[in-house]
């Protein structure tokens, strides 16, 4: 989901960003497009979504700016080795990630195929992905999360236990009268106790053409 994209902003030139659950490199791919960074690191464990991260990112010309680990996110040991590898150093500023948003016993079949894999907690939980980012990340490092408003006490949660502050939240809506289908979270890592909770994204008017806010964000004509 690209929703996260919204609660970045421009970054710098020196940043590393890390995209946990990276699938297909999509996010890494639209983010070299509207951010300033030194390197993006894609970490996806399936093969078949590696693949296609690799394939996506030379269609891209981008190998020189996004580069892929093989890994389950929780060998924290070899992402390290490779950001240091590629930028001299284990520097993390930034981690984004779209985990994925289903526990298991949810009415989801325990599956080790590829699309149950990225649905549901089957590799990796969302515990995981804090212990990870809390690990990795700078003082003042940042982690940007999209799920699912139901899992919010969670996201809260885990930051908190982890040293992940919670600082911006923002529910995305379908439609005005419908309830909110996305949250979308940024976390700072030993960051103060102030939230904020900005106004909320409307994707779609009545009659199904998208808001005047979603084409500002994303830039539609």
């Amino acid at each position: 989901m690209y929703f996260l994209l919204i609660l970045l902003n421009h970054g710098n030139k020196n940043n590393v960003i890390v995209d946990l659950c990276s699938g297909s490199g999509v996010i890494p791919i639209i983010m070299s497009a509207k951010s300033k960074f030194l390197k993006i690191f894609g970490v996806e464990i399936q093969d078949e979504m590696y693949d296609l991260f690799n394939k996506n990112v030379n269609y891209n010309n981008l190998d020189d700016k996004i580069i892929g680990i093989k890994s389950d996110i929780k060998d924290i040991k070899k992402i390290k080795e490779i950001v240091q590898k590629n930028t001299n150093s284990e520097k993390i500023d930034i981690i984004v990630c779209n985990p994925p948003y289903k526990t298991l016993g949810t009415g989801f079949k325990t599956k080790h195929d590829v699309k149950t894999i990225a649905k549901c907690e089957v590799l990796c939980n969302l515990e995981d992905v804090f212990i990870t980012s809390s690990k990795l990340l700078n003082k003042k490092g940042k982690l940007y999360l999209v799920h699912k408003p139901e899992r919010l006490s969670d996201l809260i949660s885990f930051g908190r236990k982890y040293n992940l502050e919670p600082k911006e939240i923002q529910f995305v809506y379908p439609k005005i009268n419908m309830k909110p289908s996305i949250v979308l979270i940024s976390f700072v890592k030993y960051g103060g106790n102030e939230t904020k909770v900005l106004e909320p994204l409307i994707e779609y008017n009545q009659d199904l053409s998208y808001t005047e806010q979603f084409c500002k964000i994303y830039e539609i004509d």
